[in-house]
């Protein structure tokens, strides 16, 4: 099981909840329908039936499906925009001519982190990408990216406002190519390969994203 079931009876909201068995049994019913069918498709009757629990008692769990769904995929959403956000604070921090010996550095410490913490949880992350059309973790991989594109723009105008020639890269290739890093990087981390193959394709796409950004990033004093 991806996710840690035991949160809810730490949870004030649940404390009084007496049903571990039920709850448990519950999600990871709904873990198989959501993946196999999708946010959309998938019918709270059947979990509930199949979990063998009244309509009743499921409510008083969860207060809707898609409250259920995120049970399942908040915490695990959060941590990666979390991780994507700290490494970003940290970089701003530093002065601009060391944030541009670092990017490689920082850039790369990021998706590492990520990879870890998704290699754990992938189930979560199958949720997440798979099936969440429908609920507020829809385009999760849009977001993401959107946040890069963001920081990048904000990269350029502080290198601008220092006097630097930046060549700024047309912002529809710029779209595609940030969002299809992070397309890629899940794509290759939930699929069913071994971990040190997955690491040597993420150092392999790195290098390959990376290189095609600085050919196009011309700094200039």
């Amino acid at each position: 099981m991806s996710y840690d079931y035991f949160y809810f009876m730490e949870n004030p909201e649940h404390k009084e909840q007496t049903g571990n068995d039920t709850l448990i049994k519950i999600l990871a019913v709904a873990e198989h329908e959501f993946l196999d069918k999708g946010f959309r498709g998938a019918s709270l009757r059947t979990i509930v039936k199949q979990a063998g629990v009244t309509t009743g008692a499921f409510y008083g769990y969860f207060k809707s499906k898609e409250e259920l769904f995120d049970a399942l995929v908040k915490e695990h959403a959060d941590y990666i925009m979390g991780i994507y956000d700290n490494i970003l604070k940290d970089f701003e921090k530093m002065p601009i001519e060391q944030q541009l010996e670092s990017m490689d550095d920082y850039s790369s410490l990021g998706l590492q982190k990520m990879f870890d913490y998704v290699w754990e949880h992938k189930t979560a992350f199958r949720l997440i990408l798979y099936a969440a059309d429908g609920t507020k973790h829809e385009g999760f991989v849009q977001k993401i990216a959107q946040k890069d594109i963001d920081s990048t723009n904000d990269f350029y105008n502080l290198l601008e406002s220092q006097g630097k020639q930046v060549e700024r890269i047309d912002p529809l290739i710029e779209q595609l190519v940030i969002t299809g890093t992070f397309s890629s990087f899940f794509t290759l981390l939930l699929r069913d390969i071994p971990k040190e193959e997955a690491k040597r394709g993420l150092s392999q796409m790195f290098r390959f994203y990376r290189g095609g950004w600085n050919s196009l990033m011309h700094f200039e004093d």
